[in-house]
């Protein structure tokens, strides 16, 4: 091989290696539910790894907040979950960002309705049901175009069993979790390179959890964000945040129905 042939090759090497790490570098990411709790803290740890964020929410002045701590990186879009257009702001969103390889999904509300008051359950069910489905259907049919991607949302452990207390709520959660197994299970038959991972938490210290009521074992939600962000890196099918409510929903998975629909929560 002569000088400038072996020259050639390394060059061609090198094209390809920093390629490669371009690729690598330029990872973006959708947010859904970004203005706040833990979407808005996995959005910051994102960042802080170098990510390139599409975020989105209600709340236009949080939204702004945020990319104002790093204005190249960081698109904004004012999405409402529960309304018709939300899917097509999303794909506005990745064509506004560049592209999409994670779509993380942190949008949703939840309520005690002891008393069953209609307004909170069919509320609930528009925001976590219909906008969630919306959503995800919405990156789902994305990533099958694309030919490869990463969607990850934030289910709950409220969907383990049917509680009383918040009958919308685990309802609902029930659903998503269902909806992203059922996904993934199609992805697979259809060949599509398209991961999932379902993050169900416990109790967490946000505005969804604030009122009177006083919920044990709380978590931060900057220690459930870097759980979520290593789930996501570690390609996890599930994860339930933290340790003791693995240990709790292990347990609730053995108590049968009969004595379930007697206990107190």
């Amino acid at each position: 091989m002569s000088r400038r042939n072996g020259r050639d090759w390394r060059e061609r090497i090198l094209d390809v290696a920093s390629m490669d790490i371009e690729l690598y570098m330029d990872k973006k990411a959708i947010i859904v539910g970004a203005s706040s709790g833990i979407g808005l803290e996995v959005a910051k740890l994102l960042l802080a790894d170098d990510w390139h964020l599409g975020v989105a929410a209600r709340r236009e002045e949080a939204l702004k907040a945020l990319k104002a701590t790093a204005p190249a990186k960081v698109e904004i879009m004012t999405i409402d979950v529960t309304r018709p257009d939300a899917g097509e702001k999303l794909l506005a969103l990745i064509n506004q960002l560049g592209g999409m390889d994670l779509y993380f999904h942190a949008s949703g509300i939840g309520k005690q309705n002891r008393t069953l008051e209609p307004s909170i359950e069919l509320s609930t069910m528009e925001t976590n049901a219909v906008g969630f489905t919306r959503l995800i259907g919405t990156a789902y049919r994305y990533f099958a175009e694309k030919g490869d991607g990463h969607i990850a949302a934030i289910t709950s452990i409220a969907g383990t069993k049917g509680l009383g207390p918040a009958p919308a709520y685990s309802g609902t959660k029930a659903l998503q979790a269902t909806y992203l197994q059922a996904l993934e299970q199609q992805a697979h038959q259809r060949r599509l390179n398209i991961r999932f991972t379902d993050i169900r938490p416990g109790f967490v210290d946000t505005a969804l959890l604030s009122g009177t009521f006083k919920y044990p074992m709380l978590m931060k939600p900057e220690a459930v964000a870097r759980d979520i962000v290593s789930s996501i890196k570690s390609k996890r099918h599930i994860r339930v945040i933290d340790v003791r409510y693995r240990i709790l929903t292990s347990c609730w998975r053995l108590i049968p129905n009969w004595l379930w629909r007697r206990m107190k929560l």
